[in-house]
């Protein structure tokens, strides 16, 4: 680590007021706070106390003295052609005109709102109009099943849900409206009022008079309505997002307002390297934390533009995302390194065909980069790329590199260092004490943690302390839960998963969760999912079953049909993101003489690695028939 970035970060962590005081100049206050931080009971944080502010207006109103006409979204859908620019002006029309709707549906401060969108405009709108008015918004991901919306409904107890007739990707339709119907169903808490933004890709839609609100209907009767900004007081939340928990129910990350804005200011100048008037292209979805942060808040905090983007990396030809780079000056690229070895696949000539040079950077994270991979897009670009770590939880980079602050070799596979405001350390399972260089530990952050990282669980605090901060007895630290270490040279990298959290593509599910989908099949007595190694997507889940009744042999089309039915059953439950890519039925599953399921044993089979002391193996031969699985 070098001396500027290390004193950066001593700074940050040494004098914590003082530095986050500093960063607090970055976003616009209608009340000036009175106290950086109250960290009186512990591992709770409060920031910026008794400060009033609004996330909407730091991310538009603030903007319209100098950039109404400068384009704050781009809007690009290779899955349906659409392509328009929306400027800081327009885009204030629009999420006036949204939040007008939502109060006339009686939503206000504090009220849930649940967004389950695509990628288009009006997400963002939704989302922007929300805070605008003090509401709390919870956006879920397209991909998730009907089952897995119904759980987040009834978690957080929406006063009005906000969805679209369809989304699409790779050319097919995906029908939302279906969807939201059947979780609605399925919930104990429906919501009293659904919008809808009809985008014409499904021709009859079935209609609840009393509950459907055709949003571009509905919306024209709001034109030129402004909508006053709701002050919020810093620690009052501003969005929930879903995770996946160990315990197969999902934990709603709840974050702050005012941490969370300056937090995201701050990462814009320190880590991204980027200044008001600039474009950022971040290709993830806004159902996932990156795309909360660096597609709608961050950006237009920061007062740029900001791509959104519907579609493929390879439609209409793996050259997209590059003459897009070339076409609208984009500074900064944000991806995942499941994209770029999708891309990494493709002739040269794709990335050759176009000029990059408005390009400074490429950020990747979401899950571990691969030192091949990060080798490869760094040569083919010839710019700089930077690994990073976080989570949904921190809601911004716990590893990173700091460009804004001083630029500093890439070491390939790693995502460098701590970012100001985290005091992490690699800790020792055995006894929590700082592990050496190059020595495996836990990637742990001694608390408070930092402004913009999620303030409790929605709705329960004790799971907050219980899951994040009780890893070890005789210190309170937050838990990444993830193995790490740290080089001779301050340098750190992520190893992998400590708990059944497993990371496909960038998106964390919980093997919990996958096994109880499959436990709903009749003939399923047992299962066990474990993530293993892919050289695509990082990981994919693996599921071991030992049915109740079974016909000989596992070849037979009997067995075959089985299979289907339960990753069927998975899709229906989950979404075709949990699918497992292969399920093994086996008589028995490898278990301790006390009953615990020996997953890191199973997982280490799967990847061909040594599984580890078995001594206190109830039954040797259930690991021989896992053995056996992947021998035949």
């Amino acid at each position: 680590m070098s001396k500027k970035i290390n004193k950066f970060h001593k700074y940050s962590v040494d004098k914590t007021d003082e530095f986050w005081a500093d960063q607090a100049k970055l976003i616009y206050w209608d009340k000036d706070f009175d106290q950086v931080l109250d960290f009186s009971r512990p591992p709770f944080a409060k920031w910026f106390l008794n400060g009033k502010t609004n996330l909407c207006f730091n991310a538009i109103d603030r903007h319209l003295k100098d950039r109404a006409t400068q384009n704050a979204i781009v809007y690009v859908s290779t899955e349906t052609g659409a392509e328009r620019a929306i400027s800081y002006q327009e885009l204030h029309e629009e999420v006036n005109r949204f939040a007008a709707l939502l109060k006339k549906q009686k939503v206000g401060k504090g009220d849930r709102v649940l967004i389950y969108m695509p990628m288009i405009p009006e997400a963002v709108y939704a989302m922007l109009a929300c805070v605008r008015i003090g509401a709390i918004h919870s956006v879920v991901f397209g991909g998730f099943a009907s089952a897995s919306l119904a759980q987040r409904v009834d978690d957080c107890e929406p006063k009005v849900m906000i969805t679209a007739d369809a989304g699409m990707r790779g050319g097919k339709i995906i029908p939302y409206k279906g969807l939201v119907d059947e979780a609605l169903e399925l919930a104990e808490k429906p919501p009293a009022h659904v919008i809808l933004v009809k985008r014409g890709l499904v021709e009859e839609l079935d209609w609840n008079e009393e509950r459907d609100i055709d949003y571009l209907k509905a919306v024209k009767a709001f034109d030129g309505e402004t909508v006053d900004v709701e002050w919020l007081e810093s620690n009052e939340p501003s969005y929930i997002l879903y995770t996946s928990g160990t315990t197969g129910k999902p934990k709603g990350v709840q974050r702050d307002t005012g941490g969370h804005a300056v937090a995201l200011a701050a990462s814009m100048k320190h880590i991204y390297d980027v200044r008001a008037g600039e474009t950022i292209f971040t290709t993830s979805d806004i159902g996932w934390v990156v795309g909360h942060s660096y597609i709608v808040y961050a950006p237009l905090i920061m007062g740029m533009t900001t791509i959104l983007y519907e579609g493929l990396p390879t439609t209409p030809d793996p050259g997209i995302w590059w003459s897009l780079v070339e076409k609208y000056n984009v500074n900064v690229l944000f991806s995942s390194p499941t994209a770029i070895r999708v891309l990494k696949k493709q002739d040269q000539k794709y990335i050759d065909n176009y000029s990059l040079a408005s390009l400074k950077h490429l950020f990747l994270a979401g899950e571990p980069l691969d030192e091949s991979t990060h080798s490869w897009i760094a040569s083919a670009l010839k710019k700089p790329v930077h690994d990073h770590f976080w989570q949904t939880e921190t809601g911004w980079p716990v590893l990173t590199a700091m460009p804004g602050v001083e630029k500093t070799p890439v070491k390939y596979g790693s995502p460098s260092f701590p970012a100001y405001g985290y005091n992490l350390k690699i800790l020792r399972e055995s006894d929590a004490c700082e592990a050496g260089a190059n020595e495996k530990g836990l990637v742990s952050i001694i608390p408070p943690l930092p402004p913009g990282c999620m303030s409790t669980v929605w709705g329960d605090d004790e799971r907050f302390v219980n899951t994040y901060f009780s890893t070890f007895e005789s210190t309170l630290v937050y838990s990444t839960f993830d193995w790490g270490i740290r080089d001779q040279d301050g340098y750190y990298f992520i190893l992998g998963r400590t708990d059944d959290v497993i990371n496909v593509a960038g998106h964390r599910i919980g093997t919990r969760e996958i096994e109880e989908a499959i436990q709903n099949d009749g003939n399923v007595a047992e299962v066990a999912v474990v993530g293993v190694e892919d050289s695509l997507k990082g990981q994919m889940p693996i599921a071991f079953v030992v049915r109740k009744s079974h016909d000989g042999d596992d070849v037979s089309e009997k067995t075959d049909l089985h299979k289907k039915q339960i990753m069927k059953q998975v899709d229906q439950s989950l979404g075709a993101i949990a699918r497992p890519r292969a399920v093994y039925f086996v008589s028995m599953l490898p278990k301790t003489r006390s009953g615990k399921l020996l997953r890191r044993s199973i997982q280490a089979i799967a990847e061909s690695r040594d599984p580890g002391d078995l001594t206190t193996l109830e039954d040797l031969a259930a690991i021989e028939e896992i053995i056996k699985v992947f021998k035949s």
